[in-house]
């Protein structure tokens, strides 16, 4: 067994075991909580609940084979992994992939503590955004008003909209995967959260990972589901249209409209720090470092992300596109890959079976749920 030198720092250093947690969800919750509402609509309640439940524990076990190999590699990198498992062309093919739009984070393996502190900060905003819309939910009566003045209340007639389904199939169901996979992709921020966890050990980290994803779950599913009970099958396919639509001067919508701004802004420094050292890495690694360099790729990058998110007409297809080829590889396909090139272990060993079932999965939802959204997309 390999230990990594950035492993064996003081006791005494690190981010302790909670504000590893709240990094740790940080990385994961960001604008994927908005389209899982929409998720639900799409697959019934019981559907997207196992679903969820499948998705967040594949994560969960992906997240082992990635400690797994650092503890066996001294690897504290994810890109570096690729490296070591399948030489450049592995490193290439993560530092590629479109990583901004995935909302992965990836804190430098020398983070501040302190940095715990704003990351416990952005989670309390996910959890107020969560009441508040189990509160809003007796807000807006069911069936919901023909017109967007919710004080006109002009109902419609139709009670069967106020229904809750407990499976759903749809053309729409092919967003679902995509978008839970998108909401739970944060392993490009499990190792270096482990190089900085105080006393760290692989059974340690692996505690931080199962609360920081159960958390996320449970935050996930009761806005979901209390989101999808306010709207039904009218959810949008991101959240908060449906109350700017309903509720358009409610002050308590605004005031979550800012929590969710604010917590994607203490997110923004996490979530840039991948992008601009992919970039560096694929087209500037020859040159010195340079502070213009480093500025313009910066101001590229976030110029690129406001024109994105100014004229994508459709959040949906940015959580369908990129959950089902970005997220669904680095969440599924390459840790099992890494696992399986990198591991002495015996080939049907359960780890490497289980490894094996992870990257069949990984690419199968990802190619089919591409191939049904662009069938989608010409037939609309």
């Amino acid at each position: 067994r390999v230990v990594s030198p950035f492993l064996q720092h003081p006791p005494d250093r690190g981010s302790s075991f909670g504000f590893s947690v709240f990094n740790l969800m940080n990385a994961i919750m960001g604008s994927g909580i908005l389209g899982l509402s929409y998720a639900m609509a799409s697959t019934g309640i019981m559907g997207f609940s196992i679903l969820l439940l499948i998705v967040a524990s594949l994560a969960s076990y992906s997240v082992f084979l990635l400690l797994s190999m650092c503890t066996q590699t001294a690897v504290t990198s994810y890109e570096d992994l690729g490296l070591f498992a399948f030489g450049s062309p592995g490193k290439v093919s993560i530092l590629f992939l479109p990583v901004y739009f995935s909302s992965w984070s990836y804190p430098k393996p020398q983070i501040p503590s302190f940095l715990g502190y704003t990351s416990s900060l952005s989670f309390f905003f996910m959890v107020y955004f969560a009441l508040v819309i189990v509160i809003k939910k007796w807000s807006i009566p069911c069936p919901l008003p023909l017109n967007s003045a919710i004080e006109n209340l002009q109902i419609s007639n139709s009670t069967g909209e106020c229904k809750a389904k407990l499976f759903h199939l749809s053309k729409e169901s092919a967003y679902a995967i995509p978008t839970m996979a998108f909401s739970f992709l944060c392993h490009t921020s499990v190792l270096p959260i482990y190089c900085e966890l105080q006393s760290p050990s692989k059974s340690r980290m692996q505690n931080v990972t199962v609360t920081g994803i159960g958390l996320s779950f449970l935050i996930y599913f009761i806005s979901a589901l209390f989101g999808y009970l306010t709207f039904y099958d009218k959810v949008d396919s991101e959240l908060l249209q449906g109350y700017s639509r309903y509720l358009p001067h409610d002050t308590v919508i605004m005031t979550v409209k800012i929590a969710i701004l604010f917590a994607v802004i203490l997110t923004v420094p996490l979530i840039h720090f991948p992008a601009r050292k992919a970039v560096l890495m694929v087209f500037f690694s020859h040159l010195p470092v340079s502070w213009i360099c480093h500025i313009l790729v910066t101001l590229t990058l976030n110029t690129i992300v406001v024109l994105f998110a100014m004229y994508v007409p459709d959040i949906k297809n940015v959580f369908g596109v990129v959950g089902s080829t970005t997220s669904t590889c680095l969440l599924f396909v390459y840790p099992g890959l890494f696992y399986l090139k990198l591991s002495r272990e015996d080939l049907l060993s359960p780890q490497k079976l289980g490894a094996c079932a992870l990257v069949v999965f990984g690419i199968c939802v990802g190619l089919l749920s591409l191939i049904l959204i662009i069938f989608n997309w010409i037939n609309q």
